[in-house]
């Protein structure tokens, strides 16, 4: 589909970041809970860093992640607008020919849209098909109640559709979100479905740990995959936003 979390503030505070990139929104540069000073966010280790971006990555920039240690890479496939990502696989091919090991790419779905979530999905798959620098996982990423209806109630039944067309569909699926992003859209973070899928949560706490898990736990998942630790900052000439997993 892009982000990152300290404690849950204020909607207001949460909602900023997605006002910033409307139609943008959507992992890099990622919403928060609360606003991170970036000076304070330390490194992941080599093998457990990785970035999501929302724009281009150049060849360039891709040797300079490479050349710093970042092994994995999701970029965005799919608009809030209901439309493809023509950069995904531009990008997926440079982190690729650089040497980037994994290279995933995230959904931001159109739940207001005409199309149906499983229409969204092939629509994305299509475009992906002939994309052999894509690792194959794709990343639904949910968040940004502006983007989807004002029911609970509606907005668990596309989000179910979307798990359900992402299983049946492509390669393989995993779900991005927050506590804070997850509770708005489908009023609890106790809400569960897709929890046998991977997670990828956002806290912008600046840690690149899952220490911090069991106060920020959401939608049945016991242990999350990857965290997406600070965001909005620029490394190798783009921005990005910072991410950690020890298995991605």
């Amino acid at each position: 589909m892009l982000f990152a979390f300290v404690l849950l503030a204020t909607a207001s505070s949460a909602l900023s970041e997605v006002a910033k990139r409307s139609d943008t929104i959507g992992l890099s540069a990622g919403i928060t809970d609360v606003p991170l000073n970036e000076t304070s966010s330390k490194e992941a280790s080599s093998s457990t860093k990785g970035f999501d971006v929302s724009t281009l990555i150049s060849s360039s920039s891709a040797s300079c992640f490479n050349s710093n240690g970042w092994s994995y890479v999701v970029t965005r496939a799919f608009h809030s607008s209901g439309t493809v990502d023509s950069n995904a696989c531009p990008s997926l091919t440079a982190a690729k020919s650089a040497g980037v090991g994994t290279r995933d790419v995230y959904m931001f779905p159109c739940p207001t849209c005409s199309a149906s979530a499983s229409a969204q999905m092939s629509t994305m798959l299509q475009s992906l098909s002939s994309c052999s620098a894509w690792s194959g996982r794709v990343w639904l990423d949910i968040e940004g109640t502006q983007y989807w209806t004002g029911s609970s109630s509606n907005n668990k039944n596309f989000y179910q559709s979307l798990v359900q067309a992402c299983k049946s569909q492509a390669h393989a699926c995993g779900i991005y979100s927050s506590a804070y992003q997850w509770s708005s859209l489908f009023g609890s973070t106790s809400y569960s479905y897709g929890s046998d899928l991977p997670m990828w949560y956002a806290h912008y706490d600046g840690n690149p740990s899952f220490s911090d898990y069991p106060n920020y736990s959401y939608g049945g998942w016991t242990s999350p995959h990857a965290k997406q630790y600070a965001g909005t900052t620029t490394v190798c000439s783009m921005g990005i936003d910072k991410n950690y997993s020890p298995s991605f």
